[in-house]
């Protein structure tokens, strides 16, 4: 899309608008998929996606909402949105916090443009990549292998004047690894992805080795055993933790829409101990969740949701923002054209706190280290969450590797019981993605240094 002709487009079919508020949105999606199952490859395409979605505010009523995939129908699809507001009648009329007039186009460098790479010298790379899983033994029963990348131009304009055009890249790889010792069957998962270049998948031999020795190791594992430790979770599996039970909380829609929610959610409401800080910025640089701008045109920004334990803010769109009086914070996403924005988060993170991992298991007697995680689910406030394998923690020290680890509890409870938070913060850049209302995945990134709880509930083999 050349940036000049998209504006004149777009503005032009704005221009003069004065039946509420409207917005045009319109991406265009290039996107390389590769895959292998053991040594078939399954897949190796190339693909283009393009089109639009508009929204459209008549005062006092409710969204009306279109899309399209040729840009000579966005004046039509402008006035269907327009009657489909306006039949929409509510007791409560959307409102919209105040927005600002932008112009902005955003071309980010990257380490090697995908487009410039050819499908074959994609193929190879994953081929090499799915051999190193393959060789590693004889007892490695089965294999998937994956890269991707995406090269998405998106543009933006509204009917309040702003204007913008960005790129958006991403390209990643993930490793499975399935290991088998008679009726013993165990695997193993990496993931890479990144708002980089070509060159950012380059020496990628670890991650795919990490996960044919890790499937193999847990062959041998013994289940963990159940019951109540003290429990360390390492920064990927305290970054998953911090955006699945308590970042879809901070969403601001799921607050105002649910009675249930919006009571326990209230700001200034003690959360967890001193020592929780989190938050979610869209502005840090360089990754997943990473963007300019939202797709409401917002800008993103760095939001603290807990601050020493209390609760202090959330996530908002312009309409949440009217809604519960507050301001909007740059998280309004949508995965596609296809979809219209709603309130998602961007890189959500429990803040690094002082120490390191040695200084958190010294004085643990007996407990349980977690690593990664494979699944998780919570409703409200209690979740269940399995690690992709964990450590017992005896004496002080890292001892035996154990599986099947699976951590639950009431997630107020639990941030109370952090009683320990290294200096040691990264950011998890894996692939994958968030899932919400129907719109999966969105990129996101979690960060989080290593956690320690003074108690969990382990599940596992029960002691007997």
């Amino acid at each position: 899309m050349e940036p000049g002709a998209l504006r004149d487009r777009l503005t032009d079919a704005l221009r003069g608008w004065t039946a509420g508020y409207a917005e045009v949105r319109v991406e265009r999606t290039r996107a390389t998929r590769v895959a292998f199952r053991g040594k078939r490859l399954e897949g190796a395409n190339e693909s283009v996606d393009a089109g639009g979605c508009v929204r459209v505010l008549v005062e006092g009523r409710g969204w009306g909402v279109a899309s399209f995939t040729s840009l000579d129908d966005i004046p039509a699809m402008l006035g269907t949105a327009e009657e489909m507001s306006r039949a929409v009648r509510l007791e409560a009329p959307i409102r919209l916090a105040p927005g600002v007039a932008r112009e902005a186009e955003v071309v980010p460098e990257v380490d090697g443009d995908p487009r410039d790479v050819s499908l074959p010298e994609k193929r190879r790379l994953l081929e090499h990549l799915n051999g190193l899983m393959l060789a590693a033994s004889d007892r490695i029963a089965d294999t998937t292998a994956s890269y991707f990348d995406n090269w998405t131009e998106w543009a933006f304009a509204n009917s309040e004047g702003t204007w913008l055009y960005e790129v958006r890249p991403e390209i990643g790889l993930s490793a499975q690894a399935t290991a088998r010792d008679g009726e013993v069957i165990e695997r193993a998962l990496e993931s890479l992805g990144l708002r980089r270049g070509w060159r950012s998948v380059q020496d990628q031999d670890r991650m795919f080795r990490t996960a044919a020795e890790r499937a193999l190791a847990l062959l041998t594992a013994p289940a963990v055993r159940g019951g109540t430790y003290p429990v360390v979770l390492d920064p990927r599996l305290a970054g998953v933790f911090v955006h699945e039970a308590f970042g879809h909380l901070s969403e601001a829609d799921f607050v105002y829409e649910n009675p249930e929610a919006r009571a326990m959610m209230t700001l200034g409401r003690r959360f967890g101990s001193d020592l929780v800080n989190i938050g979610d910025d869209g502005s840090a640089a360089g990754l997943r969740g990473t963007l300019p701008y939202d797709d409401e045109g917002t800008p993103t920004q760095r939001t603290k949701l807990v601050d020493q334990g209390i609760l202090v803010g959330r996530l908002h769109s312009r309409e949440t923002a009217a809604a519960m009086r507050e301001r909007p914070t740059g998280n309004a996403r949508a995965i596609d054209f296809r979809h219209p924005p709603i309130v998602r988060m961007t890189n959500t993170y429990i803040e690094g706190g002082s120490g390191t991992f040695e200084d958190l298991i010294r004085d643990v007697p007996l407990g349980v280290y977690a690593v990664d995680a494979i699944g998780g689910q919570t409703y409200l406030e209690n979740f269940s969450f399995s690690a992709a394998h964990g450590y017992v923690i005896r004496d002080g020290k890292l001892a035996e590797l154990v599986k099947d680890v699976t951590l639950a509890g009431n997630l107020f409870q639990s941030l109370q019981a952090i009683d320990g938070v290294a200096a040691d913060f990264q950011w998890n850049q894996m692939g994958g993605g968030c899932g919400k209302g129907g719109q999966f995945p969105l990129p996101v990134t979690e960060g989080a240094p290593h956690v320690r709880f003074r108690e969990l509930l382990v599940g596992g083999e029960v002691a007997t």
